[in-house]
């Protein structure tokens, strides 16, 4: 019998070489009304700063423009990086969204900066905040989505009674005993940082406690994913992320680059190595390769949900790799 679980998109917004953040941004709303087409769950969107290769970094306004563009699509955050924002902002921000797509906008939230340190102290003009207060800022977020009390006085305005999942984010322990602890969904950060992925799954199913939000454990992993018709052309496509991932981990953070023939055989050791570690669950080939890949994944993990991502080059070929995707997994599930 196949594996069930439902697939959903993470758009980094990818700004290519010789391309610039408008075009990403068209490309974006393309790629999110072609999700809906195929039957992606849900369309989100990350908070990533002072990266040339990323252009989401006011978040919540790609998600308007996404959700505007778009009619049925679950549209959200993946995530928000809580410890930049005051809690009432992303209230009102995401109150708001809510009160324009009603019953379609999420809110995944992460404790990381999405940035280098100074970059995070331009976005927050101080680092005196301690980061163990992530759990304190989520609760009062929470607190400003709840319905309005009496004698209230500072209310998220649009926000109060704003009917929007909450999610929490994370690659290590630290999120998974967070979100068992409010009874929050729990997504994680697989596509990067993958060591502590099944201690983290471990954890908060064992210690998940009910919540007026969520009734049980619910996960979701991110995947990232590179179909082709060919095994040769999805690993060409893949070298722009490996490419990408060198760069950043050396401090030289840019715009995606192009697929380059045989990149792995250039690489140093050490480089590679960190690759294969980093990217260990990264699904690529022929979609019937990449379809029993995803669907072992899932058996092995019990994921609920997969958040598929593809940083690829060309724009059409990245549209084609999520449609390839789509037509194996369902085809496998109807078959079944």
């Amino acid at each position: 019998m196949a594996v069930m679980a439902l697939l959903s998109v993470l758009d980094l917004s990818p700004v290519p070489e010789g391309s610039d953040a408008a075009q990403s941004l068209a490309n974006t709303l393309d790629l999110a009304r072609h999700a809906e087409r195929l039957g992606y769950n849900r369309y989100w969107l990350a908070e990533h700063h002072n990266m040339p290769g990323i252009a989401s970094a006011a978040t919540a306004v790609v998600i308007g423009h996404v959700a505007a563009g778009t009619k049925k699509i679950r549209v959200g955050a993946g995530g928000v990086m809580l410890p930049n924002h005051a809690p009432l902002t992303i209230a009102e921000q995401f109150g708001t969204l809510a009160a324009l797509h009603p019953g379609r906008i999420d809110l995944g939230l992460g404790r990381a900066p999405g940035t280098d340190m100074a970059t995070a102290r331009a976005l927050r003009r101080s680092l005196d905040s301690d980061p163990n207060r992530f759990p304190n800022d989520v609760v009062e977020l929470l607190e400003f989505l709840k319905p309005e009390q009496p004698g209230q006085r500072v209310r998220a305005v649009p926000g109060a009674g704003a009917d929007v999942p909450v999610w929490i984010l994370g690659s290590s322990t630290f999120g998974a005993q967070l979100a068992a602890m409010l009874g929050l969904p729990y997504a994680f950060a697989s596509h990067f940082a993958p060591g502590d992925l099944n201690h983290a799954l471990t954890i908060y199913r064992e210690r998940f406690q009910p919540s007026e939000r969520l009734d049980k454990p619910y996960v979701m992993l991110g995947v990232n994913v590179f179909v082709a018709d060919t095994n040769e052309k999805a690993e060409l496509l893949f070298t722009s992320l490996q490419q990408a991932f060198v760069n950043l981990r050396s401090g030289r953070p840019g715009k995606l680059p192009a697929p380059v023939e045989g990149y792995g055989e250039m690489l140093e050791p050490a480089a590679r190595d960190m690759l294969d570690q980093a990217l260990v669950h990264a699904a690529v080939g022929t979609p019937d390769a990449v379809e029993k890949k995803l669907a072992q994944f899932v058996e092995t993990t019990g994921a609920d949900e997969l958040m598929v991502t593809a940083q690829i080059f060309d724009h059409a070929e990245r549209v084609r790799s999520f449609e390839l995707l789509a037509e194996a997994w369902g085809q496998a599930r109807l078959a079944a």
